[in-house]
């Protein structure tokens, strides 16, 4: 009998290994990622501990114009509150393309960076439409099988770039950011993104509706890079960054030094000055000083709805109004906000500090070690140790069955 059972075992760690070997990988990278960075949630300051592209400040810096009335009116009693209880670090207005009004707090200044995270969707959706207007693709209507021959069969053959840009690939991923086995947490602490978002499949007929998605704007990075034959943060540089007059260096967090895939998603991180410079390019129509650095009909294009049924987001950017004033804004999931009302000639930039995102809950940690610990107390019996076995062995069993039928 106990032959058996341990044959059982074996056979059953054997299948584990071989069918889960990529979970098993994934839950040393997690570990490894908590152990590193000393807490379990995502931050505005992870590019401390993960690998980065460096990409270098502008070879022309161009400070932002400072305007007659900086910092002459004070804050609300409410704004003041707000960015209290968010744990702003940044908050500032430019007006008429001048710095009227600018804040900092928690010990941060105009040079200090922060992760964008999702504001990085609009920088990836933007370098999508200079490589039209250089000519890489011929459309927002390019096919992606086009370029990436995996998606040239089923649903994934009428999958455009277009798609990715207004999050409507029909790709089967759920974007959830508390679930640490789901595929959203492996995107950001796994070593291979490219090769997640490939085993992603595409279930619907892409072009529909609005999903978001952050595996959207992955894929529409890989099939830039694919169109360009350059990585993404050179052509960011390149076509934005350094015309566009960025004081500051930026850092584009990567899967891991050796893929060195930019998380095109998110992670690009700099200051709010610079990440404003994105807003004042949109509000003028693709043009910077005088240079056009994207069509304005592609600009336009972004800065309305694709679907009806879906007015808050365009092609990289959301969209909304206040006061029945129309704004647009790029947006990351921490409180990062570059928020645009053209009409007014403004411009927001706020960061935020306040940490949302779980990535694994320490008190589950605490309760499974204590767990253990009380266990290996009791093993010294060898009728519980022979119960304990057989019911951990049960567990074993039942978590290879929960996991196969998972659909993270």
């Amino acid at each position: 009998m106990k032959n058996k059972f341990g044959l059982i075992l074996a056979v059953l760690l054997i299948f584990l290994s071989f069918n889960f070997r990529s979970d098993i990988v994934y839950l040393s990278e997690l570990i490894s990622t908590i152990y590193k960075i000393q807490r379990t949630k995502a931050d505005i300051t992870d590019y401390k501990y993960f690998d980065n592209i460096e990409i270098p400040k502008s070879e022309n810096p161009q400070p932002w114009p400072v305007h007659k009335n900086y910092n002459k009116t004070n804050s609300t009693s409410k704004l003041d509150l707000k960015n209290s209880s968010l744990g702003t670090i940044a908050f500032l207005i430019i007006k008429n393309d001048s710095l009227w009004y600018e804040k900092y707090f928690e010990g941060y200044n105009k040079s200090s960076f922060s992760n964008s995270f999702s504001m990085s969707k609009s920088i990836v959706s933007a370098t999508m439409g200079r490589a039209i207007q250089e000519g890489y693709f011929s459309s927002i209507n390019d096919k992606v099988g086009t370029f990436i021959p995996q998606y040239n069969k089923g649903h994934a053959s009428n999958l455009t770039i277009g798609d990715l840009s207004s999050m409507s690939s029909g790709m089967k991923w759920t974007e959830s950011y508390t679930n640490i086995f789901g595929v959203t947490a492996r995107a950001y602490v796994g070593s291979n993104l490219n090769k997640l978002i490939k085993s992603r499949p595409i279930i619907k007929k892409p072009g529909q509706s609005f999903e978001y998605l952050s595996s959207d704007t992955q894929l529409l990075a890989m099939t830039i890079e694919k169109a360009t034959k350059r990585k993404l943060s050179s052509l960011v540089y390149d076509w934005f960054w350094n015309p566009m007059g960025a004081e500051s260096k930026a850092l584009w967090q990567v899967d891991n030094i050796k893929t060195n895939t930019e998380k095109a998603y998110c992670c690009f991180n700099s200051n709010a000055r610079d990440f404003a410079r994105f807003g004042k390019l949109y509000k003028d129509k693709g043009v910077w000083k005088n240079k056009s650095l994207l069509d304005s009909s592609f600009v336009k294009k972004s800065l309305n709805a694709r679907f009806p049924s879906s007015p808050e987001y365009g092609y990289g950017f959301w969209l909304g109004k206040f006061e029945e004033k129309n704004y647009f804004t790029m947006r990351g999931h921490l409180g990062q906000y570059v928020i645009v009302f053209p009409d007014e000639n403004i411009i927001i930039g706020t960061l935020f500090m306040v940490i949302m995102s779980t990535v694994v809950n320490i008190p589950s940690i605490s309760i499974w070690a204590y767990g253990g610990s009380v266990i290996r107390h009791y093993l010294n019996n060898k009728n519980l140790k022979k119960i304990i076995e057989l019911v951990l062995a049960m567990l074993l069993i039942g978590t290879a069955v929960s996991v196969f039928f998972y659909n993270s």
